[in-house]
């Protein structure tokens, strides 16, 4: 299994992933116990169970919870998967929740909380898992949360096209706040294009233009491939039309936007260790729907 590993992790071009962990899930949580993480496989303490649905927590609990089992996975990030309908503040236990519990222990444990909103759950409930849709979200919940809470840092990933270009104002608007990703039904070349070619107008290289969101480990092969051979012709359009504009363009340019792009922009959000090889691009934020 380490030769295997070894072999994906290095045609996909990664040295490392994060993966999705929910300390609720009765089948994950004791592993936490008895094994020792292999130190290539990063956490990310996952949230839906907690915040989507019904538990018995109390935010204090829910607070003690989170510190408890972030520290133990050494998370670099706090993650949710959330709907198109997702408002805050809100009358609800999730809005409870996020103010009193998931957002304080971020802002303790100094990791991001990873929001990708936009999931419209079962709209074909006979494909079971496959029946999930998206939508367009509002995101002046993104606005509120990063204006009330700006000791904390957010990723942030929206499932509808509509909402790209709302992202990329409010992340000129807060520096607390780096779009991720092209998620989900977006995953595709012509929308990661088209994504990214927006991204880097508005916010020059200041967000992470992908993450894998494999299901399983393979997948990091096949989408790292497509994500660079997507991105290159964005990168080069961009510095060719900066050449054409009398604004020289030298290795070292194209080396350091590259670099911030694939690995510094996360690692510098996250405590993920700078330690990484800084040669090889690609250190791969996996989260599943």
């Amino acid at each position: 299994m380490p030769d295997h590993i070894a072999r994906v992790f290095r045609l996909a071009g990664i040295e490392s992933v994060v993966m999705t962990n929910d300390p609720l899930d009765p089948e994950e949580s004791p592993l936490w116990e008895a094994v020792t993480p292999d130190p290539r496989f990063h956490a990310a303490l996952r949230l839906d169970r907690l915040l989507n649905q019904e538990t018995t927590f109390t935010p204090a609990e829910a607070r003690r919870f989170l510190e408890t089992w972030a520290t133990r996975m050494r998370a670099v990030y706090m993650a949710v998967s959330l709907p198109d309908s997702f408002q805050f503040p809100a009358d609800d236990r999730r809005s409870q929740l996020l103010k009193e519990a998931v957002l304080p222990a971020c802002g303790d444990l100094d990791i991001p909380l990873a929001l990708m909103i936009g999931v419209r759950r079962q709209v074909n409930p006979a494909l079971r898992l496959a029946g999930d849709a998206a939508g367009r979200a509002d995101l002046r919940s993104i606005e509120t949360l990063c204006r009330e809470f700006p000791g904390n840092r957010f990723l942030v990933s929206v499932l509808s096209r509509e909402n790209q270009h709302e992202l990329c104002v409010y992340a000129r608007k807060f520096a607390s706040l780096m779009p991720f990703g092209c998620w989900w039904f977006l995953n595709n070349p012509s929308m990661v294009e088209e994504i990214t070619r927006e991204r880097l107008e508005m916010l020059g290289t200041t967000f992470i233009p992908q993450h894998s969101d494999a299901r399983i480990l393979e997948q990091v092969i096949y989408k790292w491939r497509n994500t660079r051979r997507t991105l290159a012709p964005v990168l080069a359009k961009s510095y060719r039309l900066l050449a054409e504009d009398g604004r020289a363009v030298t290795h070292a340019d194209i080396e350091r936007d590259v670099r911030r792009l694939f690995r510094t922009n996360f690692q510098q959000w996250t405590p993920l260790s700078s330690g990484l090889n800084p040669s090889r691009t690609g250190c791969s934020p996996a989260s599943p729907a």
